[in-house]
């Protein structure tokens, strides 16, 4: 199989769900997981008192597979992801998965899909994401006797390729959320677990409504230091020249965002990640960025918050930053 051979109009595919060849799966039964198999249909048959279902026993990863400038199909960063997904295991009480076990689903799904993952220098991905779900059946709550690992795929390009190439290079407007906390002070906010997400469906439909593309919460405790995005970390690149990103135990931390703060530092520039008082900190902020695996590194030209609105410059480090990062994926050679 080649790469690239299904033919998609790789420019035009955003960031959804696009059939592929199946996914690679393995359960876990009486304290044993099984062989590894790709399943074809893209479909599960589960209990309908699964746990997962019911209760939320679910944690999950976003990584991508890259086909790479020498022709090799490289997955980017694995031992990091499958180091987070087994702290949110930890947390949901899902039995733990050998980092060999996790290698040898997502390398599986990645061969069975080379069809689907975008060629070299069309600037997409394959997309990964290994599930961890407690498919066994409880009424009361209690974690499953029985789970099961998924990676599925799909080809993808940037997360928020539909907003246009305009707006992802000038930036987007956004808006400080007041109304909703997207995690408990002490809950699962750092875990990869879908009650997360979930949770922020409705206050992004409403600020998408309100013509803003992102969401910024503060933390649930007193609405005043920076958290995240709806669905990426926060970074910017202050006035005196220095990678300021939020330090928090409610914060997903986000693999893409560890690496830009490495190139930073790399570059010469400061690294601080700690907590950001937003109102005393925004005047300072140069440049604004959403960073994560699938959005990579979104430019924010403006947060508003009431009626308020901050603007930022548009990205010449966070820029640097993002090209270095891409040319790593694909095996290219750092410009210094």
């Amino acid at each position: 199989m080649a790469v690239g051979s299904a033919n998609l109009q790789w420019s035009s595919l955003g960031f959804g769900v696009h059939p592929t060849s199946g996914y690679s799966c393995c359960s876990w039964k009486d304290g044993t997981w099984s062989e590894v198999s790709l399943m074809k249909e893209p479909y599960l048959q589960l209990h309908v008192n699964s746990v997962a279902l019911h209760y939320g026993q679910t944690v999950w990863e976003g990584m991508k597979a890259f086909h790479c400038k020498d022709g090799s199909v490289r997955v980017f960063n694995d031992a990091v992801n499958h180091q987070r997904l087994s702290r949110g295991a930890k947390r949901m009480l899902i039995p733990e998965l050998s980092l060999e076990k996790f290698r040898e689903a997502v390398d599986l799904c990645v061969r069975s899909n080379v069809p689907f993952l975008p060629p070299y220098g069309t600037g997409g991905a394959l997309y990964l994401r290994p599930i961890l779900l407690g498919s066994g059946p409880a009424l009361g709550l209690a974690p499953a006797k029985e789970y099961l690992f998924l990676v599925i795929c799909s080809p993808v390009m940037n997360y928020f390729a539909s907003a246009g190439p305009e707006i992802l290079e000038q930036g987007v407007a956004g808006k400080v959320v007041l109304e909703y906390d997207r995690s408990a002070a002490r809950g699962m906010g750092s875990i990869k677990c879908s009650g997360n997400y979930g949770a922020d469906l409705f206050p992004s439909a409403e600020h998408k409504a309100e013509g803003f593309m992102v969401g910024l919460y503060l933390d649930p405790t007193e609405q005043r230091y920076i958290e995240e995005f709806n669905v990426t970390n926060f970074a910017a690149i202050t006035k005196d020249g220095k990678y300021v990103t939020p330090e928090s135990p409610s914060i997903l931390a986000s693999v893409t965002n560890k690496c830009l703060q490495q190139l930073a530092k790399d570059i010469g520039l400061q690294v601080e990640q700690r907590r950001v008082d937003f109102l005393q900190e925004v005047s300072t902020f140069k440049e604004v960025a959403a960073v994560g695996t699938a959005a990579v590194v979104l430019p924010v030209r403006s947060l508003t918050m009431r009626d308020k609105t901050f603007m930022f410059e548009k990205h010449q480090v966070m820029a640097k930053l993002k090209t270095q990062l891409e040319a790593i994926q694909v095996g290219c050679k750092l410009k210094r």
